[in-house]
């Protein structure tokens, strides 16, 4: 009876480079927005992963990250105050307070600064108070998620505590979340009180 010879060695993966990291930049940057410290994060979990399947260290390839990083932001492939205003208008569509904004773009690695710029564009553009900023965010929140007044008028008073909550870990104040809780039925056609 013959044996079956054994499966060669998986053959190692090719050495960081300068190129492999761009390349890998680019093709990241192609499918999302991102911002700096996002694609520096990106870059170094694939040059782990590379380094350790070659046995290397891959704290040797921290020069070519920032390089790569400092390359795509002069050539304006990152930019965090844009990627900032992006987020945020879209965080603020889905009703996210401006707490949980902050939070959000800091877990992306957006300095505080570019958020708080971010926020006084919004508020220059839409020429509103911050405070009415923070009111539709929460109405389009209560929307989503189906509270206060999106909810069936035979459940509203049952589920009001549990209404205000929902808004209080969303990061709205309890006098904000209180008052959309305990706004009259709206007409979601039109978003008008009815």
């Amino acid at each position: 009876m013959r044996e079956d010879p054994a499966p060669p060695a998986p053959k190692p993966p090719r050495p960081v480079t300068a190129a492999w990291l761009e390349r890998a930049a680019l093709h990241y940057l192609e499918r999302y927005s991102a911002s700096a410290e996002m694609l520096r994060r990106t870059l170094a979990r694939r040059v782990e992963k590379r380094a350790r399947a070659r046995e290397e260290d891959p704290a040797a390839f921290a020069e070519l990250i920032d390089a790569t990083v400092t390359r795509a932001l002069s050539a304006g492939l990152v930019d965090d105050a844009r990627f900032a205003r992006a987020r945020l208008a879209t965080l603020r569509r889905r009703g996210t307070s401006t707490r949980g904004v902050s939070a959000k773009l800091a877990a992306k690695g957006v300095p505080h600064a570019v958020v708080e710029a971010a926020m006084e564009a919004e508020q220059a553009e839409a020429q509103a108070d911050p405070r009415a900023i923070e009111a539709e965010a929460a109405l389009a929140y209560a929307r989503r998620r189906r509270l206060g007044p999106f909810r069936r008028p035979d459940l509203r008073a049952a589920h009001r505590d549990r209404d205000l909550a929902a808004l209080a870990r969303a990061g709205f104040a309890y006098a904000l979340a209180r008052d959309t809780v305990d706004a009259e039925p709206l007409d979601e056609g039109s978003g008008e009180a009815g």
